[in-house]
């Protein structure tokens, strides 16, 4: 036994914060932030919202797709699956870099705080990107210049194609690209670089607005980690039949000689629609996808792993296998499950960029053992929906005495969901009566019921849409799924998280020890 006494000093005791197991956080897209501007934007209102989320115990943000959106607004049928969305640059952050002046936004209209008016906002923030893209030309800020110039060297193997496309787009007035000229619907390098010329203007524009975005959504992000706040970002697994994607990558899609689809993506018949769904994306090409080693897929996680820190995949199922649609059908009766990629995919895309890849599986609907098979397999979590767990009393899956594992995110309600008060409302008093027996409650504020059912649940995660912590009703819904017009557009004021929402999440948020 050494009875030695040490005599040297004593090293301070390292602590050693314990690693987090349980998260929680707030799904809200940008385009709701409040903004002076008509559109939720990276300006004040983003970064108000970063520091509630601090002071809350929250450390998720959930997006939406983060791309440019066409026909309909919707996040999920972009122009790309590679670009930012305009609407969402802060023309704040652009005054206080000298690309506007406060008497540029002087004859800002005054706009609903409570709803996106898409057409006047889109022509407003238009107007105030190029006013800032014509300062940018006579800029003296030579590192902006600089970035700029980097950024376009590093993003040229998805803006150089974006740029053109957009460019291509407005000089057709905005028809999609099925419908220009013959030379540019097939383009050879000789013809791209032709056009590339003679829309040089416009494509600098784009590159731009692209850079812009890029700039202030970097700036946002760092606030984000400062925080200890992760952003979870969202893709859909097809894309848009008239986006860049598609124009610049064919071979990647299964499509005739012309461009036009040989079979659509969709869902079929079941208990919600006797037809099934028709979306009418276009559906890959596997085979050759695979022989490129999913170099396309391998780019895209990629990118979107630089916006955000998970990202979750809307549809998962398609990967296991996805409902084949002859593109000549009127509804998604008519066509065939086929095999997709399966883990497959995957592993080509851990082998790229590194294995645990931190993707979110969106696993709803009809869900086979292969689908959860392929789920667990990869390890990624999936999803449970609470107001699907309440309102089909034989469902077990998404009640939260039933997880069977914590590697799953549990959710009040989704975007494409009802807020859940405006689904409590609308449900017969069987279901209504299981709800407040469940809680022990009321019923008379369901949503914050449901965001303590998830904190309380196993899960490692758990997230709700902001308008359930407001307490909002069917108002203030996101999307209603299967209509065109009047979605994507809620919108909250810098008011409505005030003091006691605040104090009430917080609590509740370490209550379950999610802080």
């Amino acid at each position: 036994m050494n009875t030695t006494k040490n005599t040297t000093a004593a090293e301070p005791e390292l602590i050693v914060k314990p690693k987090r197991e349980r998260f929680s956080g707030i799904l809200v897209h940008p385009t709701s932030f409040p903004s002076p501007y008509g559109i939720g934007d990276m300006g004040p209102g983003a970064y108000a919202f970063l520091d509630f989320l601090e002071a809350t115990g929250q450390h998720l943000w959930q997006v939406l797709p983060l791309g440019p959106t066409g026909f309909g607004d919707s996040p999920y049928q972009g122009f790309s699956a590679f670009a930012g969305q305009p609407l969402i640059i802060s023309p704040d952050k652009l005054i206080e870099l000298k690309l506007l002046t406060k008497e540029d936004v002087a004859d800002n209209p005054a706009w609903d705080p409570h709803k996106v008016d898409y057409g006047p906002a889109i022509q407003y923030k238009t107007k105030l990107l190029k006013k800032a893209w014509a300062a940018f030309a006579h800029t003296p800020d030579k590192s902006l210049l600089e970035a700029f110039e980097l950024f376009c060297e590093r993003e040229a193997y998805w803006l150089d194609d974006y740029a053109l496309f957009m460019s291509c787009k407005d000089y057709h007035e905005g028809r999609r690209w099925l419908e220009w000229e013959e030379e540019l619907v097939n383009p050879t390098e000789k013809t791209k670089k032709l056009w590339r010329e003679k829309l040089a203007d416009s494509i600098h524009y784009y590159s731009f607005v692209q850079f812009i975005f890029e700039k202030q959504w970097e700036e946002l992000r760092e606030y984000a980690h400062e925080k200890d706040i992760q952003i979870i970002g969202d893709i859909p697994i097809f894309v848009s039949l008239d986006s860049c994607d598609v124009w610049a990558n064919k071979k990647f899609f299964q499509l005739d000689t012309k461009g036009f689809p040989l079979c659509v993506a969709g869902v079929p018949p079941d208990y919600f629609s006797a037809t099934g769904q028709l979306w009418g994306n276009p559906l890959y090409d596997w085979d050759y996808q695979k022989e490129t080693g999913y170099i396309w897929w391998i780019d895209r996680i990629r990118r979107q792993l630089q916006l955000t820190d998970y990202l979750r995949i809307d549809h998962f199922r398609g990967f296991e296998a996805y409902w084949s649609v002859p593109a000549e059908e009127e509804t998604a009766i008519n066509g065939q499950w086929v095999k997709g990629p399966g883990v497959d995919l995957f592993k080509a895309i851990e082998n790229a960029l590194g294995e645990d890849l931190p993707i979110m599986a969106e696993d709803l609907g009809v869900i086979t053992p292969e689908v959860e098979h392929l789920r667990d397999t990869l390890g990624f979590p999936g999803m449970k929906v609470l107001q699907f767990g309440f309102g089909d009393m034989n469902d077990k899956n998404y009640v939260p005495h039933f997880y069977k594992t914590p590697n799953c995110i549990c959710y009040t309600g989704t975007h494409d969901n009802d807020t859940t008060m405006g689904w409590y409302h609308t449900q017969p008093e069987l279901i209504k009566d299981r709800v407040r027996r469940y809680g022990n409650t009321s019923g008379d504020m369901v949503s914050l019921d449901f965001i303590r059912f998830c904190f309380a649940s196993i899960a490692k995660y758990a997230i709700f849409p902001i308008q359930d912590l407001l307490v909002l009703g069917s108002e203030a819904r996101m999307n209603t799924p299967g209509v065109a017009a009047a979605n994507w557009a809620f919108r909250y004021t810098e008011h409505d998280l005030n003091h006691d929402r605040k104090e009430w999440l917080l609590k509740t948020t370490q209550l379950f020890g999610r802080d």
